[in-house]
């Protein structure tokens, strides 16, 4: 559950009670996607997932995949630089080959994303939780015309301010 409660390096930031990790956990097992660790000597619980084995993806493919999962959708040097701790990706070009590869198939497990307006980059997101709805930023509608009668107001301040000292 701590590790589930993590707040760094999560998209979305969550706060899960021990009866949703517990349902999580059970359903995981029952797809044989994890397995219980038995270690006499700690005090709790512990699972080791096997998505390599359950999916037939490699070390690469997985370090991307968990990059995907716990950050969200990511550039191709996010996830190389993002992922080093389970994959060290010499190259860009060798994320790009891994993206490419899970991109394939009858059943891909990633999607590049249209390019969002602010942005310089595509981002590639995970797909096992279904589609991707992308949502652009909320923008105020006239903010630029509120930001322009600010800058008037703060000049006509300025020459009131100025005028008391000629």
């Amino acid at each position: 559950m701590a590790a589930c409660n993590q707040s760094s390096n999560r998209n979305p930031v969550v706060h899960f009670e021990e009866d949703t990790v517990t349902h999580a956990l059970d359903s995981l097992r029952e797809k044989k996607l994890i397995h219980m660790v038995d270690r006499g000597d700690s005090r709790v619980t512990k699972y080791r997932h096997v998505l390599y084995e359950a999916m037939s993806l490699g070390r690469p493919a997985i370090a991307v995949m968990c990059v995907l999962m716990l950050r969200g959708p990511q550039t191709a040097g996010e996830i190389r630089t993002r992922s080093n701790r389970l994959y060290n990706f010499s190259s860009l070009e060798e994320v790009e080959i891994t993206l490419n590869s899970l991109m394939s198939g009858e059943a891909p497990f990633i999607v590049r994303l249209p390019r969002q307006s602010g942005q310089k980059e595509v981002r590639y997101a995970h797909l096992l939780s279904g589609e991707v709805t992308l949502t652009e930023p909320e923008v105020e509608p006239d903010r630029i015309g509120k930001l322009e009668k600010e800058v008037e107001d703060l000049k006509k301040q300025f020459e009131q301010f100025r005028k008391q000292f000629e």
